[in-house]
């Protein structure tokens, strides 16, 4: 079977794994993933940290943005293109609902220069232990992921999403770490 034809299989299972979790296991879960990046040094230490507004079959990020935007300058991705951008988060009610992919994102904000980023948390359908992951298939992170220069990259997902091998094309791009529950 070749790459895309396995990297869809694997969305698909996850997808329908994601959909069988009850609400209150995903918060659980999510809460546990985020406690243990906080206790991280490298996350205690980084003043810039870029976070996605998840989807709802996406680990839950939505406290964690909130309750850290107060203590340290929280970015989120903005979908320009076939790119993304960072924008500085300022609040919930700053976020709008992008046209492409109903992905909550600033609609105002500061623009935050990748290299400034020092901790990233990186969205995936699944990763493997090797750092390797499967994203929704468009792209965006395996482009930015080489711009993020002084950022530890950090998965995050649930252990369901944590799978032996993912399948690696030429421009797929790995994080550093995954933190999974």
């Amino acid at each position: 079977m070749e790459v895309k034809e396995l990297k869809k299989n694997i969305r698909k299972t996850i997808k329908s794994i994601r959909l069988s979790l009850s609400p209150i296991d995903a918060k659980r879960k999510a809460q546990q993933v985020f406690a243990e990046i906080e206790s991280m040094e490298r996350f205690r230490l980084a003043k810039t940290v870029l976070a996605f507004w998840s989807l709802p079959d996406e680990i839950d990020t939505h406290d964690f943005v909130i309750k850290w935007a107060a203590q340290k300058r929280i970015v989120l991705p903005v979908v320009v293109g076939d790119e993304l951008e960072f924008r500085l988060y300022k609040g919930v009610e700053y976020l709008q609902k992008s046209s492409g992919f109903g992905i909550m994102e600033p609609k105002t904000g500061e623009l935050v220069d990748p290299k400034e980023i020092n901790f990233a948390i990186i969205p995936g359908v699944a990763f493997d232990l090797k750092g390797n992951r499967l994203g929704r298939g468009k792209g965006f992170y395996d482009r930015t992921l080489p711009k993020l220069i002084n950022a530890v990259k950090v998965g995050v997902a649930y252990e369901f999403q944590l799978i032996d091998s993912v399948p690696v094309s030429e421009h797929d791009h790995p994080v550093d770490f995954v933190i999974y529950n």
